[in-house]
């Protein structure tokens, strides 16, 4: 039973709105992670990590990683150091601060990662294909406006 399920008739709209968003990400996001580890024996996070440093190709310090991924710098090293250690990364100086280190990508990491994100993109689309091109920008759009707002909440609150 997922989350949507357990809502009952009488919970408010918005109530079952956010459920029924919860449990489809969980169900496209398991779904991702499951084919990313079964197709490439990797994780989602290693994942996210690579496509980080693929779009910025000179690299990008730890905590920036840190920052872009929303998770502790511990994670990110942890991540990085595997990663690293299968050649797919690499440390290297900032040629503009000497006392900062930069990982990125490899040749060979940005080959794997090219094959993960072909895949990738296809499982996406895949779980999006019931719906129409003009259903995914209605919804993304109402998303955009929900997004704006609770952040605006969260600045209200702060």
């Amino acid at each position: 039973m997922d989350a949507e399920t357990r809502a009952v008739r009488d919970d408010h709209g918005a109530i079952r709105l956010w459920l029924r968003m919860l449990a489809t990400n969980r169900l496209v996001e398991t779904r991702t992670r499951r084919l990313l580890q079964d197709r490439f024996a990797t994780t989602l996070p290693r994942f996210d990590l690579m496509a980080q440093l693929e779009r910025a190709p000179g690299g990008l310090k730890m905590g920036e990683l840190s920052r872009r991924m929303m998770v502790t710098g511990g994670n990110v090293t942890g991540i990085t150091d595997l990663l690293e250690r299968e050649g797919l990364v690499e440390r290297v100086p900032d040629p503009d601060d000497r006392r900062a280190i930069l990982v990125r990508l490899t040749a060979a990491g940005r080959r794997g990662f090219a094959a993960m994100a072909a895949e990738h993109e296809r499982w996406i689309v895949e779980s999006f294909g019931e719906l129409s091109q003009r259903e995914m920008a209605a919804m993304a759009s109402l998303l955009a406006r929900l997004k704006t707002h609770v952040r605006s909440l969260e600045e209200r609150d702060a």
